[in-house]
């Protein structure tokens, strides 16, 4: 009986609880101002956008909504494009974007400005796309080339031929620049030999909706005018003061906004956000408003841990509590009779608990079907073929339980965000044994792509130095795999050199410090690991810095093992802009020297505390190391080194590192270090430096012109891109495609 009624109390509850969730769905939150059109066709119109007079924050957010389509369809009025899409917990805008073609007129003529707005083209999300046969498709900002791609014809084809992938056969796509807010098209065909009849076309796209479509080749695009483009939008400083200062109530403890800098024209930007435990319009008066935890089952502790009635769930405003009782106390009084009825009751509770019993077996048999196909999906199959070879160290390597890291995360909530990237986004956690880590969510979503994801399992596993990051494990059994490192607290490298920081300025000892750390870690990667292992995409973004401001190399998702007698890794370009060595640009032969010159583009950074890639420097200068090269030709060093550099450290050791950065630098990878020599001589540096020697190295690193063959001779892919030979000078031929991680 005692059992009867508590699997009573237990059903009880869960309609309760399912009532209470109904009717708080029910009461929808507003997304627009008051008496303001919060919809348009399919697509939701949040503030600070707006239709109509009085309902935008200012004239780059109107919206008109075109009732001729049905169904309606809204425009930005600013730049006329259709929106698709507004999220707000993304700070995006979806929007469909014209393409350039060969044939006939698909607005090729069509160039939109974003300059002074708040809008940038987002580089996590789109990529720059060329269709066609022998299509040389590039990006031009101010007549200058900001980024392209080479698409060749399949071997014994013609433009119409076919491929499963965007590859570089009748396809390739490529990163665009960050900061992006205009560019233009150009489209041109490449000699080679082969028939080239057909459309060629150029275009921005989604990368992940162009995936999903499986669009490959000129006849798939050939009638399509418009292709959706991701922007990334943010409110500017003075409207969000305005804000602030006339409707107090919108911005207060439910409320987390930051500030953010990244627009061509330097403009500050907000982005505001509903803390956990609210939702809602942030910019809204009182927009972010709080969650039931407790009226949702799938939030609801006592109903996720089925606690029945020992459990009671209270909410509180951004939060909520659950306690726990403890057994009833037995009643030394005689029990009261039945009442009428129980017979049936008892049959009707019992066949409820038979159910109820059923569903969790069902349910528990449906989670085991579900990870086992998820842990072949992401890559199962290749761990254990790694393990079965002896690559992977499975001791050193945990395999995590999904709730595990769902429960370390906050259910991967965004607040929980430190970073995204191509390959998937880094979340915030905390383990139950009180461990901070930092869970990779990965972006893999087809077997073709797991190989970076695996290589960086089967790389980190073999590595133990104080100066990489240390992989705790993984999770193989969750739609998207996910790896589990220890947790780097003070961000990247480049935060702290590119962005103002004036709690913790980077002092020249600090720079110095750092640079011999990256250095003996790499050096450790070449020469001491079980299996030499080059890096491959070295660069100040992918360097952290721990609670004691000690360096911690990470992103090994691109390096590569390789044996003892291997001198060289021959595969298609992988790099990133500014940072890439033009040697292994052209041959796609990539050396221990390859991580040597991007060390050298970081030293350079270090001292100079300028980009690896500025537009705001002349043309011949736009790539930091061609710029560093010219600058120590002319002997005018000093002239780009940060002054705080120059006030707080000697001009001997300064000059000394500036020698050795050089020489990384050099366009022969023959003639520059090894990353052991690198590493001793920056301690010899930082120990000490005398004059003759600084001048002595300045004449052995006298610069001596490469034999540079052309770059266009390389087939782009994917992860690569190219510059316009046509326009580039001798030493124009550093400046490299960008890709970045954030």
């Amino acid at each position: 009986m005692k059992m009867v009624v508590q699997i009573f109390q237990m059903v009880l509850l869960l309609w309760q609880m399912s009532s209470a969730l109904a009717q708080s769905q029910s009461l929808a939150l507003p997304v627009a101002l008051p008496d303001c059109q919060a919809q348009c066709g399919s697509v939701t119109i949040p503030y600070p956008f707006g239709i109509g007079p009085n309902c935008y924050l200012d004239e780059w957010f109107s919206i008109s909504c075109n009732d001729t389509n049905n169904p309606s369809k809204p425009f930005l009025n600013s730049t006329k494009l259709e929106v698709l899409n507004v999220s707000m917990e993304l700070g995006t805008v979806r929007v469909n974007y014209p393409a350039k073609s060969t044939c006939g007129d698909m607005s090729s003529a069509y160039v939109m400005s974003l300059e002074g707005g708040p809008f940038v083209f987002s580089q996590s999300n789109n990529g720059f796309t060329a269709v066609g046969c022998n299509n040389l498709a590039r990006m031009t900002m101010n007549g200058s080339t900001i980024g392209g791609c080479l698409s060749l014809c399949r071997s014994g084809s013609t433009a119409d031929g076919s491929s499963s992938t965007c590859n570089g056969i009748d396809c390739c796509q490529t990163t665009i620049p960050s900061d992006l807010q205009v560019f233009n098209t150009t489209i041109e065909s490449v000699e080679t030999g082969e028939r080239t009849e057909g459309c060629k076309y150029a275009f921005l796209v989604d990368r992940q909706w162009f995936e999903n479509k499986g669009l490959r080749k000129a006849s798939d695009v050939q009638n399509m005018d418009y292709f959706p483009v991701v922007l990334e939008w943010g409110i500017d400083r003075r409207s969000y003061d305005s804000l602030a200062t006339n409707k107090s109530t919108t911005f207060n403890s439910s409320t987390r906004c930051e500030n953010t800098t990244f627009f061509s024209n330097q403009n500050s930007v907000v982005r505001c956000f509903c803390k956990g435990g609210y939702r809602g319009n942030p910019y809204l008066p009182d927009g972010c408003q709080d969650i039931d935890e407790c009226a949702d089952p799938q939030m609801n502790p006592c109903l996720l841990k089925n606690l029945g009635n020992t459990c009671f769930c209270e909410n509180s405003l951004g939060s909520y509590a659950a306690y726990i009782y403890g057994p009833p106390e037995k009643k030394k009084s005689a029990v009261k009779p039945v009442v009428i009825g129980v017979g049936a009751s008892l049959g009707l509770l019992l066949l409820l608990a038979a159910a109820w019993w059923l569903y969790k077996v069902v349910k528990k048999r449906n989670d085991t079907k579900r990870r086992e196909k998820f842990f072949k999906q992401n890559g199962g199959l290749l761990i254990k073929e790694q393990l079965s070879s002896g690559e992977v160290n499975v001791e050193k390597i945990k395999i995590f339980d999904p709730k595990e890291l769902e429960k370390a995360t906050d259910h991967f909530n965004v607040n929980r965000i430190l970073g995204q990237g191509g390959q998937g986004t880094v979340y915030k956690g905390m383990l139950t044994d009180g461990r901070l880590v930092a869970v990779k969510k990965s972006k893999v979503i087809d077997e073709g792509k797991l190989r970076p994801f695996i290589n960086e399992i089967v790389i980190l596993s073999q590595l133990n130095h104080r100066n990489v990051v240390k992989l705790f494990g993984c999770c193989l059994e969750t739609n998207v795999p996910l790896l589990v490192y220890e947790y780097v607290p003070n961000g990247t490298l480049f935060e702290y050199i590119h962005e103002d920081n004036e709690e913790f300025p980077l002092l020249w000892d600090m720079r110095l410090r750092i640079a011999i750390e990256v250095a003996g870690a790499l050096f450790y990667l070449h020469s001491s690991a079980s299996i030499p292992i080059y890096h491959r995409d070295i660069k100040s973004t992918n360097i952290l810095l721990d609670d004691k401001y000690r360096a911690k190399v990470a992103d090994f998702g691109t390096s590569r093992s390789i044996s003892i007698d291997q001198t060289h890794v021959t595969t298609l370009v992988q790099g990133t802009f500014g940072y890439l060595d033009p040697e292994y640009f052209q041959s796609s032969q990539f050396t221990e020297k390859s991580d040597v010159y991007s060390f050298g583009v970081v030293l350079v950074e270090l001292l100079t505390s300028q980009k690896p890639i500025s537009f705001t420097r002349s043309e011949e200068g736009r790539s930091l190391a061609t710029y560093f090269i010219l600058k120590m030709e002319e002997k005018r060093l000093f002239d780009i080194v940060d002054d705080r550099i120059t006030k707080e450290g000697s001009k001997e050791r300064i000059e000394a590192v500036a020698c050795l950065a050089r020489r990384c630098l050099d366009l022969n990878g023959k003639r520059r270090p090894t990353m052991k020599e690198v590493a001793m001589e920056l301690e010899g540096i930082k120990k000490s430096v005398k004059g003759s020697n600084v001048q002595q190295n300045l004449e052995e690193v006298e610069y001596v012109p490469n034999e540079v063959t052309d770059p266009w001779d390389i087939v782009s892919t994917s992860t690569s891109s190219m510059v316009d030979s046509s326009t580039a000078s001798s030493t124009d031929r550093l400046l490299l495609s960008s890709s970045k991680l954030r």
